[in-house]
């Protein structure tokens, strides 16, 4: 068993983590694009439409959740759509987040269209995220036009080095040191997107603290070896 599959099944462990935030995210070359994301929130900007697009993993869930409670918190109603065929927009919010848009069937690609209007014309905001940017999108020509009218930037994965700094701080928070043996050992056997790394550490930790025993790559050996025989509690 390895422990991509490990995790993927929730064998032994809660892979719960605490809510995404804007403090919690790991900026690494995409200070500009958390700047301009806070600065969206506190209407400091001229543009209410910002497009955020990456490859998988790179944060644009995150910054979409965290920016939405952000909203919410200042009394803005706010409500994030995880798209995927079969999603509407009938909505009446003041500030949308809308993820992975080259999810949309054809009526969900009008409602954004629809909706993107309506927000635009009483000044309310949408955040919206996507795998490409807006003219390489494979949407309707005409939403992929209003999404490239507002602000559009690029969420840059982190590299390594940067994972590697921010599960080592991540514990650090949680009132632990981790090797560098068992960072390593994490990130070459489940999916290195930070999210997930971040999810195994808060996870293994819980895990240690019953077993009363400190984090080793012999410990997360056992774990794989027990094969999902022994579940949470």
């Amino acid at each position: 068993m390895n422990l991509e599959r490990f995790g993927a099944q929730q064998l032994l462990l809660d892979l719960s983590s605490g809510n995404p935030t804007l403090a919690n995210f790991v900026a690494g070359g995409n200070a500009e694009v958390l700047q301009m994301l806070k600065d969206l929130l506190a209407r400091r900007l001229d543009e209410g439409m910002i497009y955020l697009w990456g490859e998988a993993g790179c944060g644009k869930s995150h910054l979409l959740l965290a920016c939405m409670e952000e909203a919410r918190k200042s009394g803005i109603e706010s409500i994030h759509v995880s798209c995927r065929a079969g999603v509407r927009f009938d909505l009446d919010a003041d500030f949308v987040a809308v993820d992975d848009v080259e999810n949309l069937d054809d009526e969900g690609q009008i409602g954004l269209f629809h909706l993107y209007n309506r927000l635009r014309e009483r000044g309310g905001m949408l955040l919206a995220s996507g795998n490409v940017p807006p003219a390489g999108a494979a949407l309707r020509a005409d939403l992929s036009t209003r999404l490239g009218w507002g602000l559009v930037y690029q969420v840059h994965a982190l590299c390594d080095e940067e994972k590697r700094d921010a599960i080592k701080a991540h514990a650090r928070a949680r009132g632990f040191e981790i090797s560098v043996e068992v960072v390593d050992y994490l990130m070459h056997h489940i999916r290195r997107d930070l999210a997930t790394l971040v999810k195994m550490l808060d996870a293994l930790d819980e895990y240690s603290r019953r077993e009363k025993r400190p984090i080793t790559i012999p410990m997360l050996k056992e774990i794989m070896r027990q094969d999902g025989k022994t579940q949470c509690v």
